[in-house]
C-alpha cells in the first residue's frame, strides 16, 4: 500500500485566466498517452473543457478531474525515486467569478502546478490562487508559459513571482531565446540546470520527442550563473549538498533531486520551469518535476479533525488501509439522474454498496456506486483506497465540505471549506406557475453544485433573486437556465448585494410583557450592540462574564439574537461586522420561561438596531487594468468618475498596470467601456476586496 501511495500524485493546475492552464493540461494528457490528439481551447476540443458554455467562451468554468499515468522521461529515470506515477489531475478555472472551484480543489490536493504567462507576468488572479495554495500549505511548481509570444520575459516574470508572491522561486530550467519564430533569438528550447543539458522539442513530432543537446556556447555563462544560484539556495537547506560544495566535488543529480524535493515539500523553495504549452515545448519536464518534487499522500501530514465523541479532542487519520475510512466531499456535480459527489479519501478503504456516516449531520449514507471520473466520462469501480479521489452516486444528505467516515469507528469531523460571500444579484421571473415549480427544482440543483450561488424568493415582490460572484457568473447561470433546462424566464438587470452594519455602540433592554395562550409571560434582557470589524462571523453573539441567568433562558436568548442577526438589518440586507453581548436580565418568579426570554431578546435586537443607527455597506472590488501608455489618461479619468481609488500604477513591459479599488455598483459594463477607451487593447480583472460605507445618496434611495 505504501509503495503504491508513493507513486500517486493528487495535482492541481492553477493560474490566472488565459495563462494557459487548459493547454498545459491538454498537452500533459497527450504526452502521457491518455488522449491521442491535441485538443485546442479556441476550437472547444479539449478534454477538460467539455461543457458547451466552456467551449463557446473558450474559458474553464468547472474544475474537471482526470486520472492518467506518467513514466518519467529517460534522461531522469535513473535519478528519480518514482519513475512511474499515477496522477489525479484537476484543471481549475482562472476567472475570479469561479474562484470557489479553485478553493475546493486546493482543499483536497497534495500539490499544484502554477502557470504564469511570460508576457503578462503575475496577474491579479495569479496572486489569489497562490494565496489559496498558501492557505492549505500546498507545495507548488511554477511554469512560466508562452515563452514563444511577443514580449515574453522569463526573468521579469521570475522577479514578479519573488516580489509579489513573497516566495523563493528557483529556476531549474532556463529558456533558450524568447519570442515568436520571426524575431531574432526566438524561443527554441530549454536548458535543464539539474543535468546541464539543452532540450529541444521538434515540431514534426508535436513536441513528443525530446532531443538532448549540448548547451549553446553563448548560453554557457548564463547557465553556470543560475546553476550556482540553484546550488547556493539548496545548500542553505541540505547539509549533504553543502559538504559536496565545500569539498569542490560535483553534485550528483540524485542528490540535487533529493534536496529540491525536500525544499519543495516544505514550501521553502518553488522550482521554476518554462516553455510553451501551445508548441509542446517544456511540458514533459513539468510531469517529470511532479514525479520528482511534488508530494504523494504519504508525504503530507495525516489529516486531523475533531473527535465528535469528545469535542475537545483531536483525532488523526493516516493514509493507510488499516485506518478507518475517512473522506471529504469537495464538489458536487448536479444531475437529474443522481448527483455525483467528488470525495477525497484520506484513510482506509471504501467499497461500493457500503454505508458511511456523515459526521457533521450525524446521518448514515448509502454508497451504492463508486465512479472513476475522467472529465465527462465515468468508469465504475468496486473499491477505492486512501489517497485517491473518487466520485460517489447515491448520497442523499451530503453537501460540499461534509466529512464521511466509518460507521464503526470514532466519528471524525474534518475542516470544512469556506467560500466567499456573493457580491451581485439579479431578479428572475418564471413565465407561468408551471415554470415556477420547475425553476425552483433547477435552482436547488444548481445550489447543490455551486456553493457560491444563492437563490431566494423576495417575500414582498414575489421575485426570485439569484446571487453570484460577478457578472460572468450570473450570465453563465442565466444561459444554463435558458439553454440547458429550457426554462421560460425573464431576467432583470443585476444589482449589488449590499450589507448593513451598526453606526455606534448602544446598550438597550428588551422586554416581554404579554399574554400567550392564557399565560402571562414576563422577562427583561439587557444587551450591548456595537460595530465589530474584526469578527470572524458576520454577527458575533457573546455573553458577559459572571452572568447568572439560568442556562436554558440564556441559550434561548442567544439563539434568537443569532437568528435575528442572520435575518438582516433595517433595509433587509444581511448584517456584518456586528457584535452583540448579553449583559444581564431580570426574571419573574412565575412568569419567566424560555419563550419569554426569546421575546425579550427579539425586542432588544430591534431596539438596538434602531438606536445604534444603520450604515449601508457596498462591495468594493480590487481592479487591475493593463493598458497601453497612450490610453492611460482616458482610463484613469474614467476610473475616477466611477469613484475608484487608485492604489498604484507600475510598468509591465510596454504597458502600464493600474491597481485600484472601486465600488461594484459603478463597474457594471466596465469591460466594454474600457475596451472602447483603449481601442480594444486594454484588459482588466476584478475580484472582491472588501465592503465599505456607501455614499449618502445610495442610502437615501432606500429610505
Amino acid at each position: 500500500m505504501t509503495s503504491s501511495l508513493a507513486h500517486l500524485r493528487n495535482l492541481g493546475v492553477i493560474a490566472h485566466i488565459d495563462a494557459g492552464k487548459t493547454t498545459v493540461t491538454e498537452r500533459m494528457l497527450f504526452f502521457s498517452g491518455f488522449s491521442h490528439r491535441v485538443g485546442e481551447v479556441d476550437k472547444g476540443t479539449t478534454v477538460t473543457d467539455y461543457d458547451p458554455e466552456e467551449q463557446e467562451r473558450g474559458i474553464t468554468i468547472n474544475a474537471a478531474c482526470v486520472t492518467f499515468p506518467w513514466e518519467v522521461t529517460p534522461r531522469w529515470r535513473r535519478d528519480v525515486a518514482c519513475p512511474k506515477i499515477q496522477i489525479n489531475l484537476i484543471d481549475t478555472p482562472g476567472h475570479v467569478d469561479f474562484t470557489a472551484e479553485v478553493e475546493r480543489s486546493l482543499r483536497v490536493l497534495d500539490g499544484a502546478v502554477v502557470v504564469f504567462s511570460a508576457r503578462e507576468g503575475v496577474e491579479a488572479q495569479s496572486e489569489t490562487v497562490w494565496h489559496q495554495a498558501d492557505k492549505y500549505h500546498v507545495p507548488r511548481l511554477a511554469f512560466i508559459n508562452k515563452m514563444d509570444r511577443e514580449g515574453a520575459d522569463f526573468y521579469g516574470t521570475l522577479d514578479e513571482i519573488r516580489m509579489r508572491l513573497d516566495c523563493k522561486p528557483v529556476p531549474i530550467m532556463l529558456p533558450v531565446g524568447a519570442g515568436p519564430p520571426h524575431v531574432a533569438d526566438a524561443f527554441r528550447g530549454v536548458i535543464d540546470l539539474v543535468l546541464m543539458q539543452m532540450l529541444t522539442f521538434p515540431e514534426k513530432d508535436k513536441g513528443s520527442e525530446i532531443l538532448v543537446e549540448e548547451i549553446p556556447p553563448e548560453y554557457h555563462k548564463q547557465a553556470e550563473h543560475w546553476r550556482l544560484h540553484l546550488l547556493d539556495q539548496l545548500s542553505l537547506l541540505n547539509d549533504e549538498l553543502t559538504e559536496f560544495l565545500l569539498s569542490e566535488q560535483a553534485v550528483p543529480p540524485a542528490l540535487l533531486h533529493k534536496a529540491l524535493r525536500q525544499a519543495a515539500l516544505h514550501n521553502l523553495l518553488v522550482p521554476v520551469l518554462c516553455g510553451s504549452a501551445l508548441d509542446g515545448i517544456g511540458v514533459q519536464p513539468i510531469l517529470d518535476g511532479v514525479a520528482a518534487y511534488l508530494p504523494s499522500p504519504t508525504d503530507v501530514p495525516p489529516v486531523e479533525g475533531v473527535n465528535l465523541k469528545r469535542k475537545d479532542a483531536k483525532i488523526v487519520r493516516k493514509p493507510d488501509l488499516q485506518e478507518p475510512f475517512c473522506g471529504l466531499v469537495f464538489k458536487i456535480q448536479a444531475d437529474r439522474h443522481g448527483d455525483l459527489h467528488y470525495v477525497r479519501v484520506y484513510s482506509g478503504r471504501l467499497k461500493a454498496n457500503s454505508r458511511v456516516l456523515n459526521a457533521g449531520k450525524d446521518k448514515k449514507e448509502n454508497v451504492p456506486q463508486l465512479w472513476r471520473v475522467q472529465a465527462d466520462h465515468r468508469q465504475q469501480v468496486e473499491a477505492v483506497a486512501a489517497g485517491d479521489i473518487i466520485g460517489i452516486v447515491g448520497l442523499k444528505h451530503s453537501v460540499t465540505g461534509d466529512t464521511l467516515c466509518d460507521t464503526h469507528a470514532d466519528p471524525i469531523l474534518l475542516e470544512t471549506i469556506a467560500f466567499p460571500e456573493t457580491v451581485i444579484s439579479m431578479a428572475i421571473e418564471p413565465e407561468s406557475a408551471t415554470e415556477r415549480k420547475k425553476l425552483a427544482q433547477v435552482l436547488e440543483m444548481m445550489k447543490r453544485q455551486d456553493p457560491t450561488f444563492r437563490a431566494r424568493e423576495n417575500e414582498e415582490t414575489g421575485q426570485t433573486l439569484i446571487s453570484g460572484m460577478g457578472e460572468l457568473h450570473l450570465e453563465v447561470i442565466k444561459h444554463r437556465l435558458l439553454r440547458d433546462f429550457k426554462l421560460n424566464v425573464r431576467v432583470h438587470k443585476p444589482r449589488v448585494s449590499y450589507r448593513e452594519t451598526v453606526e455606534k455602540p448602544v446598550t438597550v433592554t428588551g422586554e416581554c410583557h404579554r399574554n400567550v395562550g392564557g399565560q402571562m409571560l414576563s422577562a427583561k434582557l439587557e444587551i450591548r450592540m456595537e460595530p465589530f470589524p474584526q469578527g470572524v462571523k458576520p454577527v458575533t453573539v457573546t455573553v458577559a462574564p459572571g452572568l447568572t441567568l439560568p442556562a436554558p433562558y440564556l441559550e434561548a436568548a442567544r439563539e434568537v439574537l443569532q437568528e435575528q442577526g442572520a435575518g438582516g438589518g433595517l433595509f433587509g440586507y444581511p448584517l456584518m461586522h456586528v457584535k452583540i453581548t448579553v449583559l444581564g436580565g431580570q426574571l419573574h418568579e412565575t412568569e419567566s420561561n424560555e419563550l419569554a426570554f426569546r421575546y425579550a431578546a427579539a425586542d432588544a435586537f430591534d431596539k438596538g438596531l434602531r438606536q445604534a443607527g444603520i450604515v449601508l455597506l457596498e462591495p468594493i472590488m480590487r481592479l487591475e487594468v493593463t493598458t497601453p501608455e497612450e490610453s492611460l489618461g482616458e482610463i484613469m479619468g474614467d476610473l475616477q468618475q466611477r469613484r475608484a481609488m487608485i492604489v498604484r500604477t507600475h510598468l509591465r513591459g510596454k504597458n502600464t498596470v493600474i491597481e485600484a479599488h472601486a465600488p461594484l455598483a459603478n463597474l457594471f459594463g466596465y469591460s466594454s467601456a474600457m475596451r472602447g477607451l483603449s481601442q480594444g487593447r486594454a484588459t482588466c480583472t476584478l475580484e472582491p476586496y472588501s465592503y465599505g460605507p456607501a455614499p449618502p445618496e445610495v442610502m437615501q434611495s432606500f429610505l
